[in-house]
């Protein structure tokens, strides 16, 4: 039986493997809009990559921000050596756009949740303050 660390975690030998690619090609580094079969490209450049592994760098890759707002703008999509090859379309331009939307909202809507919550905490402890206050204040009028 393998222990957990003497595997390598796939997430963590993908961003290495993602850091390796953008070190060695243009379009990986540039974030440029890649090919459609940019994986077989690879396989076929590096024909000893790990393909599950890969998909997980380029599915790391594909949906960072940087990378859809590069596609959401692009009219081309690049090879490994970031020459532009054919024409990005409408409809993965609009993916894009719409991933874009669907995080930057996610995103305002998690910052809204943690302001809510800090906000109750805060007055949850004004009540408390409150009454410990209004506790002393009846103690002391008692106690005389």
């Amino acid at each position: 039986m393998t222990s957990p660390t003497t595997a390598p975690n796939p997430v963590q030998a993908a961003r290495a493997l993602l850091k390796e690619l953008q070190q060695t090609f243009p379009a990986f580094r540039d974030c440029l809009p890649l090919a459609i079969g940019i994986d077989k490209q690879l396989i076929a450049r590096q024909p000893e990559l790990p393909r599950k592994i890969l998909r997980i760098a380029l599915g790391q890759h594909t949906n960072s921000l940087r990378y859809l707002k590069t596609v959401e703008k692009a009219t081309h999509r690049h090879d490994l050596d970031g020459l532009p090859g054919d024409a990005l379309t409408d409809e993965h331009r609009l993916r894009a756009t719409t991933l874009l939307k669907e995080r930057f909202k996610k995103e305002a809507d998690q910052r809204k949740a943690v302001r809510a919550k800090e906000e109750e905490a805060r007055l949850a402890d004004e009540a408390a303050r409150l009454h410990t206050e209004k506790l002393s204040q009846l103690a002391a009028k008692f106690a005389k």
